[in-house]
């Protein structure tokens, strides 16, 4: 959605030839994505000053203007659906109903499953179950038994299967419990947790935390308290956790201070690195190389069908090396957030995946086979917290639970696994065999004639549609109802892993070619509708502003 100009950006224009620091900031405002996602304050602004509006079930059926028989073959699929979950999953249900009552990450998961205009009308006719008891090899069991393939990945955690991180959560426990929960003394694992991390970021020093989003936070403060610069440079739509001045925009409720959004893989992005000297950081999630400068795709987000999704790691490789030696160059620090992607791309991690060495890099989530961790992996001269010549001038950083002797040597059993052959060779030809599983996929759904596409970066897909749509967020419940575990951002991440097998993978295409099929059937990609991303977008902005359908 680029944003129109303003009088502040004219006037700013008009400046330019009168003062150096005029020229800065527009060079600066150029750089960022043309889009509100590239414009922090403005979306976050957008956010606060945006109404609420919500279908009833009757606007929302002929919403795209389907006629009353397409909206009986839809209304009749959502009663079906909601029939099936309530009876097959009805333990699983109720006690996420009563779960949801106390629990507040419950309720915003579930609000922001589908796009709010629509979570009112639907919600009665598909509710989702929050619990499960039980993990095996690709599945996961529910309350009441029902098996479901995990694609949900544990938010990147399962790399290697659910069973290869009980083994080393069951050898962690085994190692850890003559010390038990003793804090502030390190359990002799550490010291070879160390080295091991050491050869495998080829970075100097290690610093352990209790998550990945408190050991990007430390990643940063050193780089700042070492140049004695501000600002952080981040890259649009890129996720760094949920503090501060990396999550700007919608979801913060504090503007951006001392951050840079700034556009991926851009030119003027790099020019903005050269010329300024405030700069402390660049933060890289490797993540982005798939949908570079969209924020972490989901389906509440499908309002219009256009997602778009794709990965090309020549161009991306390119971009990382010119940041590299950018950074280099302005004695910038480049920070690696590792802490989703993290060992899924190769043992080494992106660093090697790419072949560029960052200064800093971050790690979590996998690392701690299974147990919550985050590790700053970093250049002497970047990890130090205090200066010899100013004793009192430090930079503090602790943590009740850093290096907690579970974590450790559970991390220590991971590290172990991770050197194994048999996990090594998992790695071996992993993106020649993911891209053909993709494009297998892509093939399966070109021939049925649906509109679903898949990209991905290597093990880690995304859906997208080739057809405009208002309906496409739907498309994760008649997976739920084939068999398929999604996590709450539905459709924008299928997470594999690299034990999947290849039957494992043709199980679950069959299941989206089913769901794909019912879908169709229901009427939800009835292809009368004249509609454009532009008009559905446009109509869904009137109905917020007028309070009635548009």
């Amino acid at each position: 959605m680029p944003i129109e100009p303003t009088l502040s950006a004219l006037a700013l224009v008009a400046a330019v030839g009168t003062t150096p620091l005029a020229w800065q900031r527009l060079q600066l405002s150029r750089a960022k994505h043309p889009s509100l996602t590239g414009h922090s304050r403005w979306s976050q602004r957008l956010a606060r000053w945006l109404p609420g509006c919500s279908y009833t079930e009757a606007q929302m059926l002929c919403a795209d203007g389907a006629p009353p028989d397409i909206q009986n073959l839809r209304l009749a699929g959502l009663q079906r659906l909601g029939a099936v979950f309530s009876e097959r999953c009805r333990q699983t249900l109720q006690l996420t109903q009563q779960a949801r009552e106390g629990l507040s990450d419950l309720q915003f998961t579930g609000r922001y499953r589908v796009p709010y205009p629509y979570a009112d009308a639907v919600k009665p006719y598909l509710p989702v179950g929050a619990f499960v008891d039980g993990a095996q090899g690709v599945h996961v069991t529910d309350l009441d038994g029902n098996r479901y393939f995990d694609l949900t990945g544990s938010y990147g955690v399962n790399v290697f299967g659910v069973d290869f991180y009980k083994a080393c959560l069951r050898e962690g426990l085994r190692h850890s419990e003559a010390l038990g929960p003793i804090l502030g003394s390190y359990h002799p694992v550490v010291a070879s947790n160390i080295q091991r991390l050491q050869q495998i970021s080829g970075l100097d020093e290690v610093s352990f935390h209790m998550s990945g989003t408190e050991a990007v936070m430390q990643a940063v403060r050193l780089a700042r308290y070492h140049t004695r610069r501000s600002h952080v440079v981040r890259f649009c739509g890129a996720y760094h956790g949920w503090w501060e001045d990396v999550q700007p925009g919608p979801g913060n409720p504090m503007p951006p201070r001392e951050t840079y959004t700034l556009r991926d893989m851009h030119e003027r992005s790099l020019t903005v690195l050269r010329r300024r000297r405030d700069i402390a950081c660049v933060l890289i999630n490797p993540l982005q190389a798939l949908h570079p400068n969209q924020a972490a795709p989901s389906d509440s987000a499908l309002l219009d069908g256009g997602r778009r999704a794709a990965f090309d790691r020549e161009a991306y490789t390119a971009w990382l090396k010119a940041l590299r030696q950018v950074c280099t160059e302005r004695g910038i620090v480049l920070i690696f957030d590792e802490v989703f992607l993290g060992f899924r791309l190769a043992p080494g991690g992106a660093q090697e995946y790419f072949g560029v060495r960052a200064d800093m890099v971050t790690y979590g989530k996998t690392l701690g086979g299974g147990l919550p961790v985050g590790v700053v992996c970093g250049r002497k001269a970047l990890m130090r917290r205090w200066r010899a010549d100013r004793p009192a001038d430090i930079c503090f950083a602790r943590g009740t639970f850093n290096a907690h002797p579970q974590v450790m040597t559970t991390m220590g059993a991971f590290l172990d696994r991770l050197q194994q052959p048999e996990t090594l060779a998992r790695y071996e030809g992993a993106d020649a065999v993911w891209d053909a599983r993709r494009d297998a996929f892509n093939a399966r759904m070109a021939h049925e004639g649906f509109p679903v596409r898949a990209a991905n970066l290597g093990t880690i897909w995304t859906l997208w549609y080739d057809q405009t749509s208002r309906w496409h967020w739907l498309y994760q419940f008649y997976l739920r109802e084939q068999g398929i575990a999604l996590s709450w951002v539905g459709t924008g991440r299928l997470i594999f892993g690299l034990h999947w097998q290849a039957h494992e993978v043709d199980a679950v295409t069959e299941c989206c070619v089913a769901a794909a099929r019912q879908m169709q059937h229901d009427g939800w990609w009835w292809k009368g509708s004249q509609e454009t991303a532009r008009s559905i977008r446009r109509g869904l902005l009137l109905k917020a502003l007028m309070g009635k359908a548009a």
